[in-house]
């Protein structure tokens, strides 16, 4: 659909944030996305001064029957962040963050990113759980789930969420939270971006000395099978503020591992210690015993520093796949599959998988208390590809997908929705699993239209 240049101008007489079409100075760099592989080519890109502003961009769109799409750090793995020939409500000058640290409160606008959110809270030595990546949105992490390296000793994300404020279908401002409209609030911790656009968020933050103790160690794929044990066995008993992950990839050339290992398939374990280092040593004791890496580091960080200290590495520009699901157990046969997958990843794409202990905080929130799920699954499990050569598209998502194939007999049901890239029907049943039905009932009521369909989509419940 062609949006007329008249309505446009109507629309921004009634608009106090900045609008972007196509014959804006700014429209290629406003348009673009983390992961380049979407070129996404909107009618208009708005950025909203405020909430008023938020309710007259979903109104015009829905007048001029153009889709929309919801933007904050511009991460969604799947483009949504974007729209063809459609309407971009772009939150990013909705950003303010305001500390109430007697209270432990942090009131976060829709567009901030986690680097904002995590060093004003670090101002008053608290934190948020968030993700791994700082310029990634608060809200599209958030209304996922929001997984990172406290998660195992503070929770996850939405385990701090205590209330929102969201646009919904109708234009309607609501609050969502335990004591107001509380099945939306469930539906909001875990998929949110179907239920409407948040514009703030309220979290309960927890005190945090603001020190992460980290350390890896490598060793050859050979000794998966060894590696693994030892990594099951520490999982049983792992203190809290310990949150491990096996990792197997091939150690390219120029990468700083060991000529001992270059060029072949590794296997593995670093470690986040959020708690007191007099603790650490005994704390990974278990993890170390009777395993002779062929190299390992430990060091201290600052926790601000930890938190931006990827994102170059996974920075804008890039091409980027990532598939997940749970499981209580990994095969061995899967173990010998994934490094024969890892020795055999296409030149040119940076891939790995990666098994990341769940449990502690996460799950002592009772099962069904929030969409997310499930919370009693013992690891997450994903492959993901980097790259940069077009080319390489389909060689990259096969590769991601066969990863996930082999350990698909260990997979229990329930994934995380972030940490999916694949467009396909029956996904968002996959990820909501016995969530599914009650959140289509709850689409219905709140966006029976479905104007929130960029996403992995819940599709309203049939009257």
């Amino acid at each position: 659909m062609t949006l007329a240049v008249d309505a446009i101008d109507r629309f921004r007489t009634a608009f106090e944030g900045e609008l972007i079409d196509r014959d804006h100075a700014d429209y290629d760099a406003a348009r673009r996305l983390w992961n380049a592989r979407f070129d996404r080519r909107p009618a208009v890109i708005a950025r909203p001064a405020s909430t008023d502003d938020v309710r007259a961009t979903l109104r015009f769109a829905r007048e001029q029957g153009l889709p929309i799409a919801v933007r904050c750090g511009g991460h969604s793995n799947t483009g949504w962040s974007g729209v063809d020939d459609g309407v971009v409500i772009d939150l990013r000058n909705l950003a303010a963050i305001t500390i109430d640290p007697e209270r432990r409160r942090a009131r976060v606008g829709g567009g901030a990113l986690l680097k904002q959110l995590d060093v004003a809270a670090q101002a008053h030595g608290l934190v948020c759980p968030v993700g791994v990546v700082g310029h990634t949105g608060v809200g599209g992490l958030t209304l996922g789930g929001g997984m990172g390296r406290l998660m195992r000793n503070y929770g996850l994300t939405i385990d701090h969420l205590r209330s929102v404020e969201l646009v919904t279908a109708d234009g309607r401002l609501v609050t969502a939270s335990t004591e107001e409209e509380p099945d939306l609030f469930w539906a909001i911790r875990g998929a949110g971006t179907n239920f409407g656009i948040v514009t703030t968020f309220e979290f309960e933050l927890s005190p945090f000395g603001g020190v992460l103790h980290r350390g890896n160690r490598i060793y050859p794929g050979t000794r998966v099978h060894e590696v693994w044990d030892a990594f099951r066995a520490y999982a049983d008993d792992a203190p809290d503020a310990v949150a491990p992950i096996l990792g197997l990839g091939r150690a390219e050339p120029g990468a700083g591992y060991p000529d001992a290992v270059t060029g072949q398939v590794i296997v593995v374990i670093g470690f986040n210690h959020s708690g007191e280092a007099s603790r650490v040593a005994a704390d990974i004791e278990a993890l170390d015993r009777d395993l002779q890496p062929v190299a390992r580091t430990d060091a201290s960080a600052p926790y601000l520093e930890v938190q931006v200290s990827g994102d170059d590495a996974h920075g804008w520009g890039g091409r980027s796949a990532i598939s997940g699901g749970m499981a209580n157990e990994v095969r061995p046969a899967a173990l010998d599959a994934l490094v024969a997958h890892s020795a055999a990843a296409p030149a040119g794409i940076e891939a790995s998988f990666g098994v990341t202990l769940l449990g502690g905080a996460i799950a002592r929130v009772p099962e069904g208390t929030t969409s997310f799920g499930p919370r009693g699954g013992r690891f997450d499990v994903s492959s993901q590809a980097g790259w940069t050569d077009p080319a390489l598209d389909a060689a990259a998502d096969r590769w991601v997908e066969d990863a996930m194939a082999i350990v698909g007999p260990d997979l229990i049901p329930g994934r995380y929705v972030n940490e999916i890239s694949q467009d396909e029907p029956g996904m968002p049943r996959s990820i909501y699993a016995d969530r599914y039905d009650r959140l289509a009932a709850l689409k219905r009521t709140w966006d029976p239209d479905n104007v929130f369909h960029g996403n992995q989509n819940i599709e309203p419940a049939a009257d």
